[in-house]
């Protein structure tokens, strides 16, 4: 996809690639790395990296007894294959594969704007956020990272435009209100590994509730 301006930066990508980047960070990772050309590229190139340090580490003997256990395990039954889902619409493969091919189902959360929960752990959690055109998200920082891709519309804040495939990377230092653009209603993929610090009443007493 072309146009895509913000893109993945170098530390998550290699986090991605190394398989050590939380849940939640992977499912947009791996989104926007389906939307993007030059993304998709750096992360091959970071993973040819990861292969030529693996043929450069010196083998380590193992126990018989660990060789066994692994030649053993070898003769189990292979573990079922993934299910992979196609893209569907503006949302990505990657996005269909957590939403299990099914719709999204929305969760109202005021003033037109929803929520789909895909996933929530300890470690963090991602969810589709819809914002009419127009709507401003509440004043708010962040007591940790968050990662927000656009899948459809586009959005705007104090540091910058973002519209279909670009990411914004929000940490601690960043207290925004994002506002969507004017035509088509944003869709985005948002992940988050802490809450949310809203400056308003109105969205502090909700926020258990709707789990931001």
């Amino acid at each position: 996809m072309t146009g895509i301006t913000h893109h993945i930066p170098d530390d998550l990508l290699m986090s991605y690639a190394a398989g050590t980047l939380p849940h939640a960070f992977s499912v947009v990772v791996a989104a926007h790395v389906s939307m993007c050309d030059e993304c998709r590229a750096r992360l091959a190139a970071h993973e040819c990296a990861g292969g030529v340090v693996l043929d450069g580490l010196t083998p380590q003997l193992v126990s018989n007894d660990l060789r066994d256990r692994v030649f053993a395990s070898l003769d189990d039954a292979p573990p079922p294959e993934p299910v992979r889902h196609a893209r569907s619409g503006v949302y990505p493969g990657p996005v269909m594969e957590a939403l299990k091919g099914k719709p999204p189902k929305w969760k109202r959360l005021g003033m037109g704007t929803r929520q789909t929960i895909l996933s929530d752990d300890d470690e963090g959690s991602v969810r589709l956020l819809y914002i009419p055109a127009g709507q401003a998200v509440p004043d708010h920082g962040h007591n940790g990272l968050e990662l927000t891709l656009v899948l459809q519309g586009a959005f705007r804040d104090d540091t910058g435009y973002f519209g279909v495939g670009d990411l914004e990377v929000a940490d601690a230092e960043l207290e925004h209100t994002p506002i969507a653009e004017p035509g088509a209603d944003c869709i985005c993929l948002a992940a988050t590994d802490a809450s949310l610090k809203f400056n308003a009443f109105m969205p502090r007493l909700l926020q258990p509730l709707f789990r931001i």
